[in-house]
């Protein structure tokens, strides 16, 4: 093989074993394979799926490096208990999704907005420099000028909270704003199909001034409140879908 086939072979491979973790990482947090248990034998899971060892190996990697799995020569690979998981890592999120039934979703993304989203507003009114709020600033035009497009209105929506988090200037925080990126879509193309849109950009526009005023705790005070709406506007949607026949 000549240089040019490794550089053509490169890609294949890596997007073969990227393929593969995706295959196994959710067949493991779907629950095929229990905590603890060992995966089968490489020679196996290469024979079963049809591929080759070396992407094997590199799919069980990516695994081992997001706290999914554990590999030990002479033992196997086994699964790792859910806590030592990295629930921050992107492709790890989007597998418990892709699991979740809708009101356990919905159930733990209120109990993290609840958490995080106040006290990150109250940090963006602290620390946010005039470049944040030239991002939230952005973010909130964007879904103004949405109108009835409910893609753009909700990636304009997730612009504005993951800036909010970006304001903060804390790496701590950083994460959490990245996520909402995929575990928030959801809930917010259901909330985006309601009649609440005016009263939505009022609220965004009156958490972003306080924001840019530097008013940390009348932040704090409309983000707990843009949360409450939230959770009520969906609740309230999930009920009337429930009811329709």
């Amino acid at each position: 093989m000549n240089l040019d086939q490794i550089a053509d072979f490169q890609p294949m491979i890596r997007k073969r074993h990227l393929q593969l973790g995706d295959q196994l990482g959710l067949a493991i947090v779907r629950g095929d394979f229990k905590e603890g248990e060992l995966l089968p034998s490489e020679a196996k899971l290469c024979e079963t799926l049809g591929v080759s060892r070396t992407s094997m190996r590199e799919a069980i990697r990516g695994l081992v490096a997001k706290g999914i799995v554990e590999s030990k020569s002479k033992v196997g690979t086994r699964v790792r208990e859910a806590e030592n998981w990295n629930h921050l890592d992107v492709d790890v999120l989007r597998w418990q999704l892709a699991v979740a039934d809708t009101e356990t979703y919905l159930r733990k993304m209120f109990q993290l907005r609840y958490a995080t989203e106040p006290a990150a507003a109250a940090i963006a009114a602290q620390y946010g420099t005039p470049q944040d709020h030239t991002r939230i600033a952005e973010a909130f035009d964007a879904m103004q000028s949405a109108g009835d497009d409910t893609g753009q209105w909700v990636e304009a929506d997730l612009r504005f909270h993951k800036a909010v988090y970006l304001a903060t200037h804390n790496e701590f925080f950083w994460p959490i704003g990245q996520l909402f990126n995929i575990a928030l879509k959801e809930m917010f193309m259901m909330t985006a199909r309601g009649a609440h849109r005016p009263r939505a950009v009022a609220e965004h526009r009156a958490l972003m001034d306080a924001i840019v005023a530097g008013k940390p705790e009348l932040a704090r005070e409309l983000s707990l409140k843009m949360v409450g709406n939230a959770t009520s506007d969906v609740l309230s949607m999930r009920n009337i879908a429930s009811a329709k026949p």
